[in-house]
């Protein structure tokens, strides 16, 4: 095309895409073309300020290792994640609803036997999480995978305590004939989320905070029904309405239940679980 102007140009990146081989490829780089000249036109975006974003996602991927993805973060506190989760995890009514997974869950992990304690022996108020569950008429779902996994009471996940070079506060349990499980562990303190890096600079410079309420990550698989891959959160936590990841769901709230333990006060922890069949 010769002399393309802010009229012409996106018909024109557009018109390269039409013989695109695979339609779903076709359609995804069309729409992302189409809104990105959309934006840029819409705030009349400087040189300076295109220069910035690159510098900025260039900084981004030179932050991500092995240990930490910048841009899963960026993903995360932009609402995207959340978006696509939300997108892919249409639920039936009554259905236990998704959240964000997260960047510390491990495929491979311990597995224990019900009413185990993962928590390794860190300090803590005691946690005695009772889980149930089951489909939507009900019936219980025995059998079914139960992973869980959460930060301990200063907010740091296991593979960041110091001096723990074994797994804690995560597990993999079966659910019995009842569809239950009982899991024992320390009550997860509320965090903040990388702010060393270009997302962290993103949340400052728009005043957004940067902690994320406790939490406790579960995800559910079984045979015939879709995975449920979720978070609970206390409903007195002071960051619940703040989340930077948007991952909190009125649904995922559970009210504090301090018990009078035989030695100590433990928090208890009762949720039900409801499995959408796959259909």
């Amino acid at each position: 095309m010769l002399d393309p102007d802010e009229k012409t140009i996106t018909e024109a990146v557009l018109q390269t895409l039409v013989d695109t081989p695979d339609s779903r490829i076709r359609t995804v780089l069309s729409a992302l073309v189409q809104h990105l000249h959309d934006f840029v036109l819409d705030v009349d975006l400087t040189e300076a300020e295109w220069a910035y974003a690159i510098e900025f996602l260039t900084r981004t991927g030179q932050k991500s290792d092995d240990k930490r993805q910048e841009f899963i973060l960026l993903s995360d506190v932009l609402g995207v994640t959340m978006l696509v989760d939300t997108v892919n995890h249409r639920r039936s009514t009554g259905t236990t609803e998704n959240s964000v997974q997260g960047p510390f869950y491990r495929e491979v992990r311990p597995e224990f036997a019900d009413g185990a304690d993962i928590s390794n022996g860190l300090p803590g108020t005691p946690l005695l999480f009772h889980a149930t569950v089951v489909d939507t008429t009900g019936a219980p779902v025995p059998g079914a995978e139960f992973d869980v996994w959460h930060a301990d009471s200063h907010g740091h996940y296991d593979s960041d305590v110091p001096g723990l070079d074994a797994a804690a506060m995560r597990g993999l349990f079966r659910t019995g004939p009842d569809g239950t499980v009982t899991i024992r562990s320390i009550a997860p303190a509320p965090y903040p989320i990388p702010d060393d890096g270009p997302v962290g600079e993103l949340m400052h410079a728009t005043g957004r905070p940067v902690m994320r309420p406790g939490h406790i990550h579960v995800r559910i698989a079984a045979p015939g029904f879709s995975t449920v891959t979720t978070m609970l959160f206390r409903d007195d936590d002071p960051y619940l309405t703040n989340d930077p990841v948007f991952g909190t769901k009125r649904s995922l709230l559970y009210r504090r239940d301090l018990r009078e333990g035989r030695d100590r006060p433990y928090d208890l922890v009762e949720h039900t679980f409801v499995l959408d069949r796959l259909h």
